[in-house]
């Protein structure tokens, strides 16, 4: 398990927005390649997606369902099938007339084939400098944005 925290210029309920938009977490989220909603209607509890993401040069699927949902401020996703077992969980608060974006996140290697396997051990710390780059890079998209 990980945390990472992050400070977004921009107000919660914008924040919420750009995560809540799931099907282009491809514009930030650096090892996701496209994502398709499975399940019908708009995003909340139960919703599911189908990830297709690359991990060290492997094509790695997952279906991922939102297990926690609470506008504007609690949006968690976690795999249901697929190698490298996931949970993020993003908690949004009000902080110095921005948004502090919380994340709590556990990944593991199982179920990685091949070479690649060899890092399922370090799954947790490799994702953790992964995601804050992502988040890094979620910052830079939401703060480029209009208000």
């Amino acid at each position: 398990m990980f945390d990472i925290d992050i400070q977004i210029d921009r107000p919660v309920a914008t924040v919420f927005d750009y995560l809540n938009d799931i099907e282009a977490c491809s514009r930030w989220y650096e090892a996701v390649r496209s994502v398709d909603r499975v399940s019908s209607g708009s995003t909340g509890q139960g919703s599911r997606f189908q990830f297709k993401r690359k991990i060290g040069g492997k094509a790695i699927d997952n279906t991922v369902e939102v297990t926690e949902f609470h506008e504007p401020d609690l949006l968690t996703i976690a795999s249901v099938n697929g190698p490298t077992p996931f949970s993020y969980r993003y908690r949004l608060s009000p902080s110095d007339g921005g948004t502090r974006l919380h994340l709590t996140g556990s990944i593991s290697g199982e179920g990685l084939t091949g070479a690649i396997s060899l890092l399922a051990p370090l799954a947790n710390t490799l994702f953790k400098k992964g995601m804050r780059t992502n988040l890094e890079t979620l910052k830079r998209l939401i703060e480029r944005s209009a208000q």
